[in-house]
């Protein structure tokens, strides 16, 4: 995900009960329905683009809507089971172009200049491609798998900010990085103190948002919680979950 555009004031607090806004009909296939959603995006008009992971689509759901609708152009995709990223036309989007081939991307995201950030799992390793570049150039990781600063184990999502730095949910670590623009290693902004509960830990951390104040919010997947890691704090809070894991209003399976 790119640099919040909104402003998340310090004191803001969070509805201890949710809102169902795309899907809540159980597993399926119908158009209100998900199976297994993995990435989405909100745009300014709250519209929401959830990747529907086991249905093989994109789907749209505007603010307010009991269904959604498949949509695919004017996207770029990373095709996780394919290996692959894909870049879907505005018009005539019934086929995608393969932009990058033999690799195992989860998370990817575009910074203002429209360069693309591709998170290789596999590599342990964020590149970020400019346009027409078909090689990329290494901005955090690629010092193979491992737990030191200039390494990360897993990656999974990356968000740019509008410094061009770059945080990465460095998985297997249990930790959030952040990589300044030209940096040869990364800091620790959120976790870094090995897989756990406490609010100085995380357990396998997937989906990433900072906003303008630099604080960082993460989704603690098998905590089952999101948490928020002001800057330079040692140790995070909860403002969603954390009521182990369940389908109460109150509660996340396994959030991403």
């Amino acid at each position: 995900m790119r640099a919040s555009l909104i402003d998340i004031h310090r004191n803001a607090t969070w509805s201890k009960n949710d809102i169902t806004v795309a899907g809540g009909n159980e597993k399926g296939s119908e158009t209100n329905q998900l199976s297994l959603p993995w990435g989405l995006y909100v745009d300014d008009d709250q519209t929401i683009y959830v990747a529907d992971c086991e249905n093989h689509r994109i789907v749209e759901w505007k603010s307010g809507a009991t269904n959604g609708k498949v949509v695919a152009g004017g996207k770029w995709i990373s095709d996780w089971g394919n290996n692959r990223v894909v870049r879907w036309p505005r018009r005539n989007g019934t086929r995608g172009e393969t932009i990058i081939s033999n690799i195992t991307c989860l998370g990817l995201t575009m910074d203002d200049n429209g360069s693309l950030y591709v998170v290789d799992v596999g590599k342990h390793e964020v590149r970020r491609y400019k346009i027409d570049d078909t090689q990329g150039t290494v901005v955090a990781g690629g010092n193979g798998q491992g737990n030191r600063l200039d390494q990360l184990s897993q990656p999974r999502y990356v968000f740019v900010d509008r410094d061009h730095s770059v945080y990465v949910s460095d998985n297997r670590n249990h930790r959030v990085m952040k990589w300044e623009e030209g940096a040869t290693q990364g800091i620790v902004v959120a976790g870094g103190h090995g897989q756990g509960s406490s609010l100085t830990q995380m357990h396998d951390p997937n989906g990433i948002v900072v906003d303008q104040l630099d604080t960082v919010y993460v989704a603690d997947s098998l905590n089952h919680r999101i948490m928020r890691w002001s800057k330079g704090a040692t140790q995070g809070s909860v403002i969603i979950g954390g009521n182990s894991y369940g389908a109460q209003s109150n509660q996340f399976a396994y959030p991403i």
